[in-house]
């Protein structure tokens, strides 16, 4: 089976996690210290936050800001649900938000205009499929309204997206991103306060960690804010640092990959388009493929499960999603519906080889064959 996404681990990474084991040190320590500042570095940053998943690091960004009941946060549906599910864990309210087009699947800069109210004080912009949103339109949206800027940067992990341009931005390390720690994520922030209330919140809010009481001649603590347990182990660091040593290689086979789709879906199958045709500085994290109105894509992908070929799509709208339809039962966002419906997810990750991409194209053309 040829998967949608696939981990590149190995040798490397079972070395670090042997190394830890016999440190006998395994939670929070030196690698995820190293792990932080080597990130932030590539990332040009002076600092960030390792925590146990994207989910929390977005979390705790707006717990950081001060986003809490009777706020509103602005936010894409064509996202992965946790990107909503924060503003509610902070008692603020999701206000679901439209994308620009089919060809531009990022949260739409107009319709987010429309939707502000006296009660809006965030937004997060999510970089969909590892393109960028527009930096300097952003900022000047969330300055010139006094927002809280924020990045969900799930999808776009390297430095090929670019520096953080929000208040606060989180990226992922799940198994299936662009780099991985099987669990795990990162916050970014330029402001070093902001920053710092991040780190004492994802460890309960106490003023010191395990380790720097294990070196203390009095091991004592103090709690200075409601926090929560989001910290990030040693295993999780360790395998952090292998992989980011390869991020740059790993994004880079990507964008040849994504390449190599368009030139064979161009010439073999000009009925399925591929979304920013207009190059946008990316990671390239999935390959969104947009399908006819007319085709079946339950049928597709099951023809190319048949042919070994795994596929899926990204996303169901968070609006549409029954715990949120059911509490917004009102929203109707006409061009995420419209791309979500039609969008196939195919496979793209480093394992992948080109001649493996005109392999899967020619399956698309034959699961497309009335």
């Amino acid at each position: 089976m040829l998967l949608v996404s696939e981990p590149t681990v190995g040798v490397g990474e079972k070395l670090a996690l042997a190394e830890v084991i016999d440190s006998n040190w395994i939670t929070m320590g030196g690698r995820v210290e190293a792990f932080e500042r080597a990130f932030s570095a590539q990332h040009q940053a002076e600092d960030a936050v390792a925590v146990n998943s994207c989910t929390a690091g977005l979390h705790l960004a707006l717990q950081a800001l001060g986003i809490g009941p009777g706020d509103e946060v602005l936010v894409p549906s064509l996202s992965f649900v946790a990107t909503a599910n924060c503003a509610l864990y902070c008692g603020a309210t999701p206000v679901f938000v439209d994308v620009e087009a089919a060809d531009l699947p990022l949260i739409s800069l107009n319709d987010a205009t429309a939707r502000l109210s006296p009660r809006t004080r965030a937004v997060i912009v999510m970089h969909y499929a590892g393109y960028m949103a527009d930096a300097q339109a952003w900022r000047s949206f969330a300055d010139a309204h006094g927002l809280f800027l924020i990045e969900d940067s799930a999808h776009a992990v390297g430095p090929g997206r670019g520096p953080v341009f929000g208040d606060v931005a989180a990226f992922s390390f799940y198994g299936n991103k662009n780099m991985t720690t099987a669990e795990g994520g990162m916050v970014i922030a330029p402001d070093p306060d902001l920053l710092e209330r991040v780190r004492r919140a994802r460890g309960h809010g106490m003023t010191s960690g395990t380790a720097e009481r294990l070196h203390s001649r009095v091991p004592t603590y103090d709690v200075t804010m409601l926090g929560f347990n989001y910290r990030m182990t040693e295993l999780n660091a360790a395998i952090g640092l292998v992989q980011l040593r390869q991020l740059d290689a790993w994004n880079a086979q990507r964008e040849r990959l994504t390449r190599a789709y368009r030139r064979h879906l161009s010439r073999r199958c000009p009925d399925v388009s591929v979304p920013f045709p207009v190059p946008l500085a990316s990671t390239y994290h999935i390959l969104p493929a947009l399908l006819p109105a007319h085709a079946d894509r339950a049928v597709v992908m099951d023809r190319m499960r048949s042919a070994g070929i795994q596929t899926t799509f990204h996303y169901p709208p968070i609006h549409q999603l029954s715990y949120y339809r059911d509490r917004f039962p009102a929203v109707v966002l006409p061009h995420t519906e419209a791309f979500a419906a039609r969008e196939l997810t195919l496979p793209l990750h480093p394992r992948l080889s080109e001649p493996q991409v005109e392999e899967i194209v020619g399956s698309l053309v034959a699961a497309l064959a009335d």
